[in-house]
C-alpha cells in the first residue's frame, strides 16, 4: 500500500481525497476487478464515474467486492445533458443509484452546461433537492465557465462545491483556476495527463522527471496537486495506478511549476470541446 492520499474540505464541509481514479471505459468484470484492486491494493478512495460512461454498475460491483467499507469511499457520478430538465434529472440520479446499487453518491455533478439547451439551472436545482433528499452528499458541476457558475448561485443561492474541467500542461486554464480559488470552488482536473504521445515525448517534462527520478506522469500529477486541483487519472493497469498515486514524496520548485505551466497552448483542448458552445447528449 502506498502513502495515504491527503484530503481537502469542500465549501459544503464534505471531504475529498486530492487524487482519485477515473473510470472512463472501465467496464464489465475486468473493469470491476481493476477498480477493486485500485481500492484494496493501492489505496484509492475516490472513484469517478458518469451516467454516460455506462459503467456505474461496474463501479458498484467493485465496491461490493472491495474489503474497504462504503463510508470510507467517495463515489462520484454525473448527470448527462439529455436529462437536465428537473423531473428527468431527479429520476436520473435515482437511476444512477440503482445501477450502482448504492444508497447515496458522495459527489454528483452536472456533466456539461449545454448552454444552447439552457436547462443547466433547472438541472442544478434538481441536484440541490436530491441532496436534501439524502441521495447525494455533495453537488458540483463539470466544464462550467465563470458566467455559468455565477448564474447558478444567483438563481438558486447555492454554489457548486467543485468544478471538474479539462486541465493539463497543454491547457492549464490558469484564469479559470484563479477564479475558482477566489470564489471558493474546488478545481478538479479531467484528462490530467493529456495524451500520452504528447506528454511522454515532451523534452521539458522529460528533464524535470529525470531530475527527480520520477516518471513523467508522476511529475504532471504532482504539478496538478501543487496547483491545488483534485486529480482523477484513469488507468486499468495496477502498475500505473500505483505510479499515479505515488506523488506525495517529492515536490516541484517554483521554476519547475512555471516551466510546466508554460507548456499551455491557446488551442490546447484535446477534443476542442468548448463549454461555451459544446452540447453533450
Amino acid at each position: 500500500m502506498v502513502k495515504p492520499v491527503p484530503e481537502i474540505t469542500l465549501n459544503d464541509g464534505t471531504t475529498l481525497p486530492v487524487l482519485g481514479l477515473g473510470t472512463y471505459q472501465l467496464k464489465g468484470n475486468q473493469g470491476a476487478e481493476s477498480i477493486r484492486s485500485a481500492i484494496d491494493d493501492t489505496g484509492y478512495r475516490l472513484i469517478d464515474s458518469a451516467y454516460n460512461y455506462e459503467n456505474e454498475g461496474t463501479v458498484g460491483e467493485a465496491i461490493r467486492r472491495s474489503r474497504v467499507a462504503r463510508e470510507d469511499l467517495r463515489i462520484a457520478s454525473k448527470l448527462p445533458g439529455r436529462y437536465q430538465q428537473y423531473d428527468k434529472a431527479i429520476t436520473t440520479v435515482q437511476e444512477s443509484l440503482y445501477r450502482a446499487n448504492l444508497d447515496y453518491y458522495d459527489l454528483y455533478l452536472v456533466h456539461w452546461p449545454n448552454p444552447i439547451q439552457d436547462n443547466y439551472v433547472e438541472a442544478w436545482q434538481a441536484l440541490i433537492d436530491a441532496k436534501k433528499q439524502g441521495l447525494i452528499r455533495s453537488i458540483g458541476v463539470c466544464n462550467f465557465l465563470p458566467e455559468h457558475l455565477e448564474r447558478l448561485e444567483k438563481e438558486t443561492g447555492v454554489k457548486p462545491s467543485i468544478n471538474q474541467i479539462e486541465l493539463h500542461p497543454f491547457f492549464n486554464q490558469a484564469e479559470q483556476v484563479k477564479w475558482h480559488k477566489t470564489n471558493d470552488i474546488q478545481t478538479q482536473s479531467w484528462s490530467p495527463l493529456a495524451k500520452a504521445k504528447d506528454i511522454l515525448h515532451n523534452d521539458t517534462l522529460k528533464k524535470i522527471a529525470s531530475n527527480h527520478g520520477k516518471s513523467i506522469p508522476q511529475v504532471v500529477l504532482r504539478w496538478h496537486y501543487q496547483l491545488g486541483s483534485v486529480i482523477i487519472p484513469k488507468s486499468a493497469s495496477p502498475e500505473r495506478q500505483r505510479d499515479n498515486i505515488s506523488i506525495f514524496d517529492f515536490s516541484l520548485d517554483e521554476a519547475e511549476m512555471s516551466l510546466i505551466s508554460g507548456l499551455t497552448q491557446a488551442d490546447g483542448r484535446i477534443n476542442d470541446q468548448d463549454p461555451a458552445v459544446y452540447e453533450e447528449f
